[in-house]
């Protein structure tokens, strides 16, 4: 099993490092439980070359490797092809995700095009000082679902500037509450049986590609996959129930009305 982590904080002892940190070792006490092999590794964008989107659509027009910017960008999507599940960590600044999280999914945003994370797991962990975490969580779920991952769940915690050692055992059950759930869910396959939301998001953007004209990007990139064909209901054979299947289909024909 394979775990990244990305962290989008300069604080390498923060926060949300540290509790990215109480969730590494909990899944490794797992791992060694259930005698799986994990690799759980924690990656921060700060350390990262990512520059910032310039907007020319090189991405959505003529693949991702047209991107006139060469930087770590395509290292970091090699680890989430890699990768089994993705913890996303940002601390919230100005009631949303920060500027190194943004950065990193805009220059990512042809994934909402072509959602390559199929079967892939997701969990969203966001930190502040004071105030809510709602909004930035939203922020990061939106972008993860479209991009294809099944949405484990998620973990808002209010800690402070800077929570001391004798503050920080206090979260220590948000943070093995979110390594169970990504750590059995990917051991379960669980992701094999997508949620109704993320099979009426694959059906909005699959009647949107079927009915665009031949010769885009995205259009060729979903025939190439098969998703265009008659029939399929998700980028990966489901093991979710034909009622399920069907009631998203339907939900999705009646969305892409509005939506496309």
């Amino acid at each position: 099993m394979k775990i990244l982590a990305c962290i989008g904080s300069y604080r390498k002892k923060g926060n949300t490092a540290r509790v990215v940190q109480m969730i590494g070792t909990r899944m490794q006490t797992l791992a060694a439980q259930h005698t799986t092999p994990l690799e759980f590794e924690m990656l921060f964008l700060s350390d990262m070359d990512i520059r910032p989107c310039r907007g020319c659509r090189a991405c959505f027009d003529r693949g991702e490797d047209a991107c006139p910017l060469k930087d770590d960008i395509p290292l970091i999507r090699a680890k989430m092809d890699a990768a089994d599940g993705l913890l996303l960590a940002s601390p919230v600044y100005v009631d949303d995700l920060s500027g190194l999280v943004k950065n990193w999914m805009d220059r990512l945003a042809y994934l909402c095009h072509r959602p390559a994370m199929g079967g892939k797991c997701a969990y969203p962990l966001a930190t502040v000082g004071g105030g809510a975490t709602g909004h930035t969580l939203r922020t990061m779920n939106a972008a993860l679902l479209t991009w294809g991952y099944h949405l484990v769940g998620q973990t808002g915690l209010k800690m402070g500037a800077l929570a001391s050692a004798d503050e920080l055992p206090r979260y220590q059950p948000a943070a093995d509450k979110a390594a169970d759930k990504l750590f059995n869910t990917i051991a379960q396959q669980k992701a094999q049986n997508p949620a109704f939301v993320s099979l009426l998001a694959f059906k909005v953007q699959q009647l949107a590609w079927q009915r665009e004209p031949p010769g885009s990007y995205d259009q060729a990139w979903w025939q190439a996959q098969g998703w265009l064909a008659p029939g399929c209901t998700f980028d990966f054979l489901p093991r979710s129930s034909r009622v399920k299947a069907t009631l998203a289909r339907l939900a999705g024909a009646a969305a892409a009305q509005v939506l496309t």
